[in-house]
């Protein structure tokens, strides 16, 4: 009688064969696909406005700077007055490339030929974190915590 019990049990759940079961799973698995995908789109879409913003303010430094080098210039005629405008250039036309320009596709292009070619870079070192050494660090850290309460 006991066998007849947990087979009603184990039949009123899912089998992993059952392609109900699995067309279920694949559709959770796409969903968290997207979802990730949509969550990272807008984390770039906002480092891509951080570098627009950025760039506005280094604009106003560079146009500032550039009056106050031009007008040191025409007062002393010395061409060394100018001298600070060569490495602010060179400044103001990254971040111009990084908010405007194609910077972002060649650092794309660039990740992926690193992934192809040279995806010996992209290990972890120690390699992928396990369940025991995850529950190995949270039980150091709660004995850390017990040991020393004040330093939390």
């Amino acid at each position: 009688m006991g066998n007849k019990s947990s087979s009603n049990i184990s039949s009123s759940y899912p089998q992993h064969d059952d392609p109900a079961y699995r067309k279920c799973q694949e559709l959770k698995m796409e969903r968290w696909i997207q979802m990730h995908y949509q969550i990272k789109e807008r984390e770039e879409a906002i480092q891509i406005a951080r570098n627009r913003e950025l760039f506005y303010w280094i604009s106003g430094f560079y146009l500032t700077s550039m009056f106050g080098c031009i007008s040191i210039y025409q007062r002393t005629r010395r061409p060394i007055s100018l001298l600070p405008m060569v490495p602010l250039s060179f400044v103001m036309g990254y971040y111009a490339d990084l908010a405007y320009g194609s910077k972002i596709h060649r650092i794309k292009a660039e990740a992926n030929m690193i992934m192809e070619h040279e995806s010996e870079l992209l290990h972890w070192p120690g390699g992928l974190p396990t369940v025991a050494t995850i529950d190995e660090g949270r039980v150091e850290a709660e004995m850390e915590k017990k040991m020393h309460p004040h330093h939390s």
